[in-house]
């Protein structure tokens, strides 16, 4: 595995005639990011990762300084996933000046964004940056942020960008919490606690399934939610998927999206529910 951290040296790191998987990452690596590199490794002759904790999708009241880094240990886990280049920009690289950033309007001001404003503005601008880079045949992305890539095929969709998304499955603990490097922040209690997220969640999709009406389930949930102790719920959705807009007779997919603050950590998690 090659590490390289200037775009002089990314540029000339690249193959030119071979199928690119890329795993755009912001680093202190877990399981869930090595299933992506896993599916990478497995679709394309040559992998990319890249690790930048990206200040733009921060807000000033967000975890920026504290965000977990551990340049040593990700090395290593990448280079045993079979990473075939790290890409490891400071911030001086990927923003040398303050330019124009990509504004998203549709879908933004919904889920994390409605508490978060501006925060996808900042993903879909690194994102923006990070393609014109490495020009991948493919990115690779969880569907924990289920929000996010629904917001990242829809800019690949309006501005023709040419790369395959591909949508990676969520890896949890046994437990049934979503793996995230903000879980680091949770004490074994509350770690316990936020195992009750996913079982709220999967006994909301059997009622979808039953046939219940999507507001009661989402009230349901919200219920349910409420019973964690030393949590409080930020938000409870039901959304037509991946538009993210209000659920119809013709939605085929729904998404299940919640956000639950817990004392030094903020985790979201979701389920996706086909019809039929």
């Amino acid at each position: 595995m090659k590490i390289v951290s200037t775009v002089k040296e990314l540029q000339h790191a690249l193959p030119l005639e071979q199928t690119i998987g890329f795993v755009p990452t912001m680093g202190y690596l877990h399981e869930g990011h090595m299933s992506l590199v896993e599916n990478a490794r497995c679709e394309n002759d040559f992998v990319v990762m890249s690790i930048f904790v990206n200040p733009t999708q921060f807000g000033p009241n967000e975890d920026l300084d504290r965000y977990p880094r551990d340049f040593e240990r990700d090395e290593k886990l990448a280079r045993e996933a079979g990473v075939d280049l790290l890409f490891y920009p400071t911030t001086e690289t990927m923003y040398p000046l303050d330019m124009a950033r990509v504004t998203v309007r549709h879908g933004a001001d919904v889920l994390c964004g409605a508490s978060r404003p501006g925060h996808f503005d900042g993903v879909l601008t690194i994102v923006s940056k990070l393609f014109n880079l490495v020009r991948p045949t493919r990115a690779y992305f969880g569907l924990k942020d289920a929000q996010q890539v629904a917001l990242i095929e829809g800019y690949v969709r309006d501005y023709f960008v040419p790369v395959e998304i591909r949508r990676c499955p969520i890896v949890r603990e046994e437990t049934g919490l979503a793996k995230s490097s903000r879980n680091v922040y949770l004490t074994d209690e509350e770690k316990e606690e936020a195992s009750q997220i996913y079982k709220a969640l999967t006994v909301a999709k059997a009622s979808l399934e039953a046939g219940d009406d999507p507001k009661k389930v989402k009230q349901q949930l919200t219920d349910r939610l409420d019973e964690i102790p030393n949590s409080q719920i930020d938000y409870v959705e039901v959304v037509d998927y991946p538009t993210l807009g209000v659920v119809s007779n013709d939605s085929t997919e729904l998404l299940l999206a919640v956000a639950v603050q817990f004392e030094r950590a903020r985790l979201i998690d979701n389920v996706i529910w086909k019809k039929g």
